[in-house]
């Protein structure tokens, strides 16, 4: 009868699972073990990867267009950002690199190092994403002010009220009161970057010209798109920031798959001990097969029993190791690693859990299971009946 069919191979995988509680609790834990440890890193590897962009972009712009030859601010230009919804806000800003110092005082040697500095006017507390605080300093610098990197602070030994000198590009030199410091967790750029006022910086390079704009944008992603509109016809080269940390991206991006790959080798391992649980069982199992055959069960029938045992197993690990994975997110959610900034260049791991890393993780450890369980499952419908009871 059709009903009782249905039913007969759930009834028998079940019998099985009940007789071989302990590897079957084994099997269970090495799936979990490697689903929670995959969960853990991709996770982790997110919140490494969100982390390090947001650090950056808080002191970088979303897009920069640069002149191709130095020019005063660009009026019909700046109307055209103003008029485009996609741009939230922008600063002329003129780029130099130079050489900050501090002379030697009472109890302090004199410092030194290398910076890009930028000026710009107050509309740049928009365009850079600081703290409260560090965005009204920025916003705020008059002339002959300097607002410095946390990093490049303590290297140059200076610090608010101090006053350093600089000596830039073009072999100027001229002093600036330190207004401030800022931080942003991203050392590469807290030990690089400073910022003074347009005035200041035009009139050491004795010039009216701006290097370009620097704008952010309520969706960062669609920078290339607003940098090819605004520059399509008019003398200036954009620079989105997924081109200025291209290289960086990429890394991340490899970064992810390499331990992505490293960590599912363990899933696949566990799960092919599925394998291994359910051919023991056909070898045990092996008389009451032929009997089932010979009395009617069908091949399919047979393999279906230990298809839905494999996937027993395999939704029970899966399970596990996702209820696992996601508590240790969360744990480091609320309690998150603390890095050295000067060598993974932000101070704290937060982490991303991304539901479509989840949900592949989930599938390929389904097919994984199945897979595994197909084997076996394909061995016990090969048995024939008559050579086992003879």
């Amino acid at each position: 009868m059709p009903a009782p069919d249905r039913a007969l191979p759930w009834r028998l995988a079940r019998a099985h699972l009940r007789r071989r509680r302990m590897q079957n609790t084994l099997t269970i834990l090495g799936i979990a073990v490697g689903v929670m440890a995959l969960i853990a890193a991709l996770s982790l590897t997110n919140g490494f990867t969100r982390a390090l962009v947001d650090a950056t972009l808080r002191a970088s712009p979303h897009l920069s267009v640069t002149a191709y030859t130095s020019q005063a601010r660009d009026r019909e230009l700046e109307r055209a950002m103003q008029a485009d919804s996609r741009v939230q806000a922008f600063t002329p800003f003129l780029a130099d690199k130079g050489l900050l110092t501090r002379p030697a005082s009472a109890g302090r040697g004199a410092g030194v190092d290398f910076t890009t500095l930028f000026g710009v006017t107050g509309d740049a507390r928009r365009v850079l994403q600081l703290s409260p605080e560090e965005g009204a300093a920025l916003g705020s610098l008059k002339d002959g002010e300097v607002l410095l990197g946390a990093a490049l602070a303590r290297s140059v030994g200076a610090f608010t009220g101090d006053t350093v000198r600089l000596l830039n590009s073009t072999q100027r030199r001229t002093s600036l009161r330190v207004r401030g410091v800022f931080s942003t967790g991203n050392y590469l750029i807290d030990s690089a970057y400073a910022f003074t006022n347009l005035g200041t910086l035009q009139a050491l390079q004795q010039t009216s010209s701006v290097t370009g704009y620097q704008l952010r944008l309520r969706d960062p992603d669609q920078a290339p798109a607003v940098g090819s509109d605004l520059t399509r016809t008019r003398a200036y080269s954009p620079l989105p920031w997924q081109s200025l940390y291209g290289t960086l991206l990429d890394q991340l991006a490899l970064q992810k798959k390499v331990i992505a790959f490293v960590v599912l080798l363990i899933v696949v391992v566990a799960a092919f001990g599925i394998a291994n649980v359910l051919t023991l069982a056909v070898f045990e199992k092996t008389q009451e097969i032929a009997i089932l055959r010979a009395i009617g069960a069908t091949r399919s029938l047979i393999t279906r029993v230990f298809l839905i045992e494999g996937l027993a197993l395999g939704l029970g690990g899966l399970l596990l190791g996702n209820l696992l994975g996601l508590g240790i997110s969360a744990y480091f959610t609320v309690r998150p690693f603390s890095l050295p900034g000067d060598l993974y260049f932000i101070t704290t791991l937060p982490v991303e859990v991304r539901w479509t890393d989840v949900l592949g993780v989930n599938a390929i450890g389904l097919v994984t299971t199945l897979l595994a369980a197909l084997i076996p499952a394909r061995r016990a419908a090969g048995v024939e009946p008559a050579r086992v009871i003879r």
